[in-house]
């Protein structure tokens, strides 16, 4: 990923085109919250990280990595190149997204901080959420690292987030478990409390 990073501070790509072409390719609400679920947090670990100015960037690699993965899964991270070319995208963009299928789908590796906090938190969102929705409130914003530690441990439950993968994605951010775990929680919970704020004045 370049130095001159004034294609990530200003991004060719805008949100509202990112939904368009999201919805074009996504029908499944579970998919479709995943993404903004994701990108919510990319948004957060690029404030915290010290990439504030790259925070849209941030976000719309996130709202955009799963982008083939409804219609195409056996080709995940790879027809997404195509989609994305088409639309004449940042390759900066699809670089990051084409990234989190390391060692599974693709051998491009995450190299950018922005990349490998997207391999490390794409699966622990999905982990997290489920672990949400097992408690009382089903609301993260009583949640703490050891409940989903305890979740973590048992791969019976949420069998698909896979835990190899988070793992690896600490290792790569050069963190550990417990710090990846408890820096997303407070990312999602961000996010609940905005989404409850904006339900307030509904």
């Amino acid at each position: 990923m370049p130095e001159d990073n004034a294609g990530r501070i200003h991004p060719l790509m805008t949100r509202e085109r990112s939904m368009e072409l999201l919805k074009q390719y996504n029908r499944d609400a579970f998919h479709l919250q995943h993404a903004e679920t994701v990108e919510a947090a990319m948004r957060y670990f690029a404030r915290t990280l010290g990439y504030g100015a790259e925070q849209e960037f941030w976000g719309l690699v996130g709202l955009l990595h799963d982008l083939d993965f409804e219609q195409f899964p056996e080709e995940h991270c790879i027809k997404v190149q195509e989609i994305l070319e088409q639309e004449s995208v940042d390759p900066e963009i699809e670089r990051a997204v084409v990234s989190h299928g390391y060692g599974y789908r693709v051998d491009v590796k995450p190299e950018h901080e922005m990349e490998r906090v997207l391999y490390a938190l794409d699966e622990l969102t999905g982990l997290i959420g489920a672990t949400a929705l097992m408690r009382p409130g089903k609301s993260t914003l009583d949640m703490n690292v050891s409940s989903v530690k305890k979740k973590f441990k048992d791969r019976k439950f949420a069998a698909g987030c896979s835990r190899d993968v988070i793992q690896q994605g600490a290792e790569m951010l050069g963190w550990d478990l417990e710090k990846l775990m408890e820096e997303t929680i407070s990312a999602l919970q961000e996010k609940e409390r905005a989404e409850n704020k904006d339900n307030l004045h509904l």
